[in-house]
């Protein structure tokens, strides 16, 4: 309950007290920052365009593949091996799929007069048998091709194997033919047709140049603009040589980046292409190296039916489209101005207590003791718009129950629990640690999550769900960057960074206050346990101005 007020409190005015200090040196000092933000802040404006309201792109893709390949292929006929000369044209090398992908097969192995019938197993170490014994009927392994009759018959000379009902005869357990049957796929073209859009800038174009020659090549120095690309010169700008991936397949990405200025006076909106080897390059450890595939051509012969099963290796090639649009807009320019003239005055910070309905406000200038003691000034937390909430991945890799707990929602209990014998002073959930930045600015981080004492939110779940979850944090790096390389090295780093945004997103709700928002110290150090820094040495609170 609050405390009662008299009627003396009614008409009671606070001010601040501002000291004023004449000094030559500390002024200097103070306009020579001054000058140098202002600088930097005003390059940000010019080459970063914070002036623009950004839009993401939306695009669609079109291939077409066109090339001729003449394949010597070796085929048994009556016991007798003759090589014979097969020309392939578009329509035999190229499979439709899905989205923005187009495939390339680059080798192939066929198995040729299948019919279904009774025949032997392929000989593996799981299907050689000595008796009936070793076989069962009605057995369907995922690795056989067909269903087992629970007799051991003859594959070849003294190799028994498991008989099945399937189709005869049995592919064979082969390599791929080395090189590649179709290795001179490295010369075939692909003109890709991009179309985009930026419906809030009402702006369409596409990556075809008006007077295009419809002979040219992409090259990434002379002709950058060409929409048409050589697969052998793909596979070069990425250190790949075509023929090794051509033996077993691959996945290529092509990337193309439209970074497009919308206004009048400099407008500029063409793309930027460039590549990326997206499967696994170590096929010598890989258990499923390469790329492939299999289908069949049917047919009747003697009016049976009969089929020519092929194994297809190739490349699939993915086009993956992204960038923005900017255009000239008065709002994000007198954002970004206020912002930036927020640092000539009152720096605030923003405070919030998991035990407090409101938000505290903060004078950094004012401030001379630890946060936890300031009493600041009440500020309305934001209202929460639940519609917002589907924008957050929490059934991404939802851990199953634990056996023998109730599925219901774990409240944070108010339960007072004793404080620990190194606990700071001011901390009032027992879980706080002693601020170790120098003694005249650990008042930034003199702060609990709580006002009173109670349990701490570090131990509820919605903050292990929100703030922890090492999968959720990737997700929303990778929603940012789709292409954001995770190394080992920054992992850590930028998970840590992402889930300080978490919390102060969550607890602050507004953007414009979870840009100043200061983390309570158990919070920031939970974090820190969960994301260490390899050092152990953290940079402490700083200010985004």
């Amino acid at each position: 309950m609050p405390d009662c007020c008299s009627c003396s409190d009614v008409f009671q005015y606070e001010t601040n007290k501002v000291t004023r200090i004449q000094s030559m040196n500390y002024g200097t000092l103070k306009w020579f920052f001054h000058v140098i933000v202002f600088s930097y802040v005003s390059f940000a404006l010019v080459s970063d365009k914070l002036y623009q309201r950004k839009e993401s792109v939306i695009s669609s893709v079109h291939t077409k593949v066109k090339g001729i390949a003449e394949v010597k292929e070796e085929i048994v006929e009556n016991g007798v091996k003759r090589l014979v000369h097969h020309v392939f044209d578009t329509a035999d090398y190229t499979f439709p799929l899905q989205g923005n992908s187009f495939f390339v097969m680059t080798n192939f192995l066929k198995t040729e007069g299948q019919e279904q019938r009774l025949c032997p197993e392929y000989p593996t170490r799981r299907t050689l048998c000595s008796s009936d014994r070793g076989c069962k009927k009605g057995w369907m392994d995922p690795q056989s091709k067909g269903i087992q009759t629970g007799r051991c018959v003859v594959f070849k000379g003294n190799q028994k194997t498991c008989e099945v009902s399937a189709w005869c005869p049995i592919e064979a357990m082969e390599e791929a033919p080395r090189p590649a049957l179709l290795n001179s796929a490295e010369n075939f073209t692909v003109l890709i047709k991009n179309n985009i859009d930026f419906p809030g800038h009402n702006y369409t174009t596409r990556n075809i140049l008006p007077g295009l020659n419809i002979t040219c090549t992409f090259h990434k120095t002379r002709n950058p603009q060409c929409p048409i690309f050589r697969l052998g010169d793909i596979f070069r700008e990425t250190g790949d040589n075509f023929s090794d991936v051509a033996i077993q397949g691959g996945i290529m990405g092509i990337e193309i980046y439209w970074d497009c200025n919308l206004d009048r006076w400099f407008h500029h909106c063409r793309p930027k292409y460039s590549f990326r080897r997206l499967d696994d390059k170590t096929t010598n450890v890989s258990l499923y190296p390469g790329y492939n595939f299999r289908y069949a051509k049917y047919y009747k012969e003697n009016n049976v039916e009969k089929r020519t099963l092929i194994k297809v290796f190739g490349i699939r090639f993915d086009i993956l489209v992204f960038g923005t649009g900017g255009k000239f807009d008065i709002i994000q320019l007198v954002v970004y101005i206020g912002s930036t003239l927020s640092y000539f005055g009152l720096t605030l910070k923003y405070v919030s207590f998991v035990d407090e309905s409101h938000i505290r406000m903060v004078n950094q200038q004012l401030l001379g003791r630890r946060l936890q003691d300031v009493k600041g000034q009440e500020v309305p937390r934001p209202p929460v718009d639940f519609t917002d909430l589907s924008k957050l991945p929490l059934a991404l890799h939802d851990p199953p129950p634990t056996p023998g707990q109730p599925e219901e929602m774990q409240l944070l209990r108010e339960e007072v629990t004793p404080r620990p014998r190194d606990s700071p002073v001011w901390c009032q959930c027992g879980s706080c640690l002693p601020s170790q930045l120098p003694e005249s600015h650990r008042c930034l981080e003199e702060l609990c999550c709580r006002k009173k004492p109670g349990a701490c939110i570090t131990t509820s779940e919605l903050f292990r769900k929100l703030v922890l979850s090492r999968h959720i944090l990737q997700f929303l790096l990778l929603y940012q960057d789709p292409l954001l390389a995770l190394d080992m090295d920054s992992t850590n780093s930028q998970l840590r960074h992402c889930a300080y945004r978490c919390y102060t997103t969550w607890r602050f709700g507004s953007q414009d206050m979870a840009d100043f928002a200061i983390l309570p110290s158990c919070c920031r150090w939970r974090i820190r346990r969960e994301f260490p820094k390899s050092q152990g040495q953290y940079s402490g609170f700083k200010s985004p101005y």
